[in-house]
């Protein structure tokens, strides 16, 4: 059998930066068991499979598709960079004629479109609610030690905690932070959290002026210690920095080691727009 497979690096526009994914186009069913077992053989933080709804699809002529995501342990209900990776493949090598895509997903319909070079994801927006420090005091402590936390908020919908340093933090603190996420496991254990999300406010001057935000994003709880781009953190932080800066257009940045760039937009459906570039890195078959 062979499958042809790809990998896609997004949120960036330079190869071997921001966020790979690699992505399945599958022509006939695949056995359940195997999705598992492609996922961890890429061993990359996400492989995506696109499949076909009905016999008569064709990847370039369809608009409508399905998706899912798998990490080498597990299949998740949302990846946003590996489906910003699909919708690069369908349309950037499958050449797909269709203006907008739609991919019928865990987290139900998601939309995406190209805008010049840019991928627009169209996602759900996850609000957070205040959150008391000493419920997550041991997890805090695991991720920061002793710096300043401004803020903690809580996504019960992804079970995302978001971690806000104080403004007086500079970018590359967050950068040199040497966060051991391994420790998180023993201390969170209670099922609350599944991903913590250390982030801090853009700075208006200085060299990397333009960023509205930063942040940085781990998941250990599903085998992630640190993901690079994370379009699903950022549904999450949309609607707090949205909330916090009065804006409804932002530039993020994720200041990972690979690094990338999101460009959010909110909408008025109450959902929200994430764009972003890709530069594909990969082409090939997986042959079994």
């Amino acid at each position: 059998m062979q499958i042809p497979i790809f990998t896609v690096d997004a949120f960036t526009n330079r190869p071997f930066s921001g966020n790979p994914a690699a992505v399945c186009l599958l022509e006939n069913d695949l056995d359940e068991d195997l999705h598992q077992k492609i996922a961890a053989e890429m061993n990359l933080s996400e492989t995506a499979f696109i499949r076909k709804l009905r016999p008569g699809d064709d990847f370039t002529k369809s608009s409508c598709f399905g998706l899912r995501w798998f990490t080498p342990a597990n299949e998740v209900p949302l990846c946003g960079h590996a489906t910003l990776a699909a919708a690069a493949v369908l349309f950037h090598i499958q050449k797909n004629t269709n203006s907008v895509l739609t991919f019928m997903t865990l987290s139900g319909e998601l939309k995406a479109r190209q805008v010049e070079d840019h991928i627009v994801l169209d996602l759900p927006l996850y609000l957070t609610y205040p959150q008391v420090l000493q419920e997550v005091e041991e997890l805090i402590k695991a991720a920061v030690g002793d710096m300043i936390v401004q803020d903690l908020r809580y996504s019960p919908d992804t079970k995302k905690l978001l971690v806000r340093l104080s403004d007086a933090y500079e970018r590359s603190v967050l950068e040199e932070l040497q966060v051991s996420a391994q420790r998180f496991l023993s201390a969170e254990k209670t099922g609350k959290v599944k991903g913590l999300i250390l982030t801090l406010k853009g700075n208006s001057s200085g060299k990397h002026k333009g960023h509205d935000f930063y942040s940085r994003y781990f998941a250990p709880w599903y085998g992630v210690l640190e993901d690079p781009v994370t379009g699903s953190a950022h549904a999450v932080l949309s609607s707090y920095w949205s909330e916090q800066l009065g804006k409804k257009e932002m530039l993020a940045f994720q200041c990972s080691r690979r690094g990338g760039e999101l460009k959010i937009s909110l909408r008025n459906d109450g959902r929200v727009d994430i764009a972003g570039q890709i530069a594909i890195v990969l082409k090939g078959s997986l042959t079994f």
